[in-house]
Order: structure tokens, then C-alpha cells, then sequence
């Protein structure tokens, strides 16, 4: 269905429906690039799954458009934009090889959290009782998570913040600047982008010896790029695949219901998540990074409801 076919009534039932459906895509889709990454560098699933996506969007516009919207209102801002969500992509599939699945979803939903904390910097909002209540908890279950004192600390932990961080950003530029944008514009844009910095970084892994000088538990970002089989771009089509339909879908689930409500069924990636740890990769988790997890679901219901 089409969302301009939509009526301007609100569909939450179907918003829900939908925002779980896309969850659960792209929570599978995360967890076979931990899967992968044992086998790939990050910049080949940067360009190869992006050499799938490119051409599906481009067609896609063209049919629904017309060729002459490939071209973004305001290039400088969309690029930018999709600089940021492309760095915001790096740092938190590098934090996936070193991190259970579910600790880095519980670090990565901290995002409503920073888009309340920017919103009210940048913007103007305000942030009520509530909403200073719900930063102040969420980050409170971020340092039970992370525990920064204890002698097992994990520095790849804060890997997931800071792509929370960046997509923070990115939204509140969304907002701000690329309003009048095609969302399928936007996404063609980001995809454009991933396979630029992914031959960029690819040519400066070549340009300073790379592979030979790393160690093993780094392979994932300066290694080389493996063979490609039948199965291995079966892979990638799929991981595309998952991509077009995680952006498609949280723009439906978006427009088609309150932002309020469908943030807070958005939360559902996190238990996906937790469930593909444990069912892929016999991840546990233990009862303080259990209760940190739930007190950062809390702050983010709290903060899109503020």
C-alpha cells in the first residue's frame, strides 16, 4: 500500500503491525552481519550489499517520480546527513564481533534518549520533568551496562552509543534541513554513500599494508576482502534486501500512526535482538545487565512520551 494512498486518518493497529514486522527484519539482518563478520570485511558488505539496493531504489523512484528526482533539493545537507548515518553504521557493526548482540541493541536504544537531549539543544523543545526523569534514568542503565568500573570493561561497549549519538544527530538534521526530501531520495542518497566510503576505506586499508599488520580480533574492519561464491551474494542480496525493507518500513509505520506510539513498539528490535543472541549465538546476559537494559527501555517509553 501505497503511504500517500493513506487516508489522513490515523492506522495504529497497522503501524504496530508494521514497525514489529520491520524490527524484526532488520534485528535478523544485524545479527547475520555479527554471523558474517567472522568471514567479511565491513567494507565489502558496505559496497556488495549496496550494489543490490542502488539499482532497486533508483528503479523505484523512476517509476514512482520520474527520473528528475534521483537529484536531492539540498545536496550539501543530504550528503551530510548521509555521512552521519554512515559513520553512525560503522561504529555500531564494528561493536558487533566484540559484543553480545543484545548488550549493543540495549546500548543502541539509548537513541530516544539523545534525540530528546538534541531536540531541546538544537531546536528548541522542551523537556519537562519527565523528560530530564527519563535521560537521567537511561543513562543510569547505560553505566549498569557498561559498568566502567568493574575490571571487565569492554571499550567496544561504547561503540553502539556513539552510533546512537550519530543517528541522534542525523534525525534532528532530517528534521531541520531535509524535510522536503523524498524519503526514497534519502535512502538512494545513503546507499550511494555506503559504497563510496566503503571503496574509500577499502583503497586506504590497500594504500598502508592493511591485512599483513592487523591482528585477528580487527579483521572485520582492515581485512581483506574475501572470495565471492553462490551463497556469499545470496547473502548480500539478502542483507540488501532486509536494508530496503527496514528504511520502507519505519517510514510507513511513521506516517501511517503517532511517532509516540510506534517509538515505543520500536523498542521491539531490542527483544529481537536478545532473541537472535541467544538462539544464534548462546549469548546470556546477567541479572544487572538485565535490569540496565530495562531501565533503558523505561527512559526511551518515557522520553517519546514525554
Amino acid at each position: 500500500m501505497s503511504v500517500s494512498q493513506t487516508s489522513s486518518a490515523d492506522n495504529v493497529k497497522l503501524g504496530v503491525a508494521v514497525i514489529l514486522v520491520t524490527d524484526l527484519g532488520l534485528s535478523l539482518g544485524d545479527a547475520a552481519i555479527k554471523s558474517l563478520s567472522a568471514d567479511f570485511v565491513l567494507w565489502q558488505i558496505f559496497v556488495l550489499r549496496s550494489v543490490f539496493a542502488v539499482p532497486a531504489l533508483i528503479a523505484i523512484i523512476i517509476w514512482r517520480t520520474g527520473a528528475a528526482s534521483l537529484i536531492p533539493r539540498h545536496i550539501g545537507w543530504v550528503a551530510l546527513r548521509s555521512l552521519m548515518l554512515a559513520s553512525m553504521w560503522v561504529a555500531y557493526y564494528a561493536s558487533l564481533p566484540h559484543l553480545e548482540l543484545g548488550v549493543a541493541a540495549a546500548a543502541y536504544n539509548t537513541l530516544p534518549i539523545f534525540i530528546t537531549l538534541f531536540a531541546a539543544l538544537f531546536i528548541g523543545d522542551r523537556i519537562g520533568p519527565v523528560g530530564w526523569g527519563a535521560i537521567f534514568l537511561g543513562f543510569a542503565g547505560v553505566l549498569l551496562i557498561l559498568r566502567p568500573e568493574a575490571s571487565g570493561f569492554n571499550g567496544y561497549a561504547l561503540l553502539p552509543l556513539a552510533a546512537a549519538i550519530l543517528y541522534a544527530l542525523a534525525m534532528i538534521l532530517t528534521r531541520t534541513k531535509c524535510r522536503g526530501e523524498h524519503p526514497l531520495v534519502l535512502a538512494l542518497s545513503l546507499n550511494v554513500t555506503f559504497v563510496v566510503v566503503g571503496l574509500l576505506a577499502t583503497l586506504a586499508i590497500a594504500a598502508t599494508g592493511g591485512p599483513a599488520a592487523i591482528e585477528a580480533s580487527n579483521s572485520f574492519l582492515v581485512g581483506e576482502w574475501s572470495s565471492m561464491g553462490g551463497w556469499e551474494w545470496f547473502s548480500m542480496a539478502l542483507l540488501a534486501v532486509a536494508a530496503l525493507f527496514g528504511s520502507v518500513g519505519a517510514a510507513i509505520a511513521y506516517q501511517i500512526a503517532p511517532p509516540a506510539t510506534i517509538a515505543t513498539f520500536d523498542f521491539s528490535y531490542r527483544g529481537f535482538s536478545a532473541l537472535w543472541g541467544m538462539l544464534f549465538f548462546a549469548e546470556t546476559l546477567d541479572a544487572v545487565t538485565i535490569i540496565g537494559i530495562a531501565m533503558i527501555v523505561v527512559a526511551g517509553v518515557l522520553a517519546v512520551r514525554r
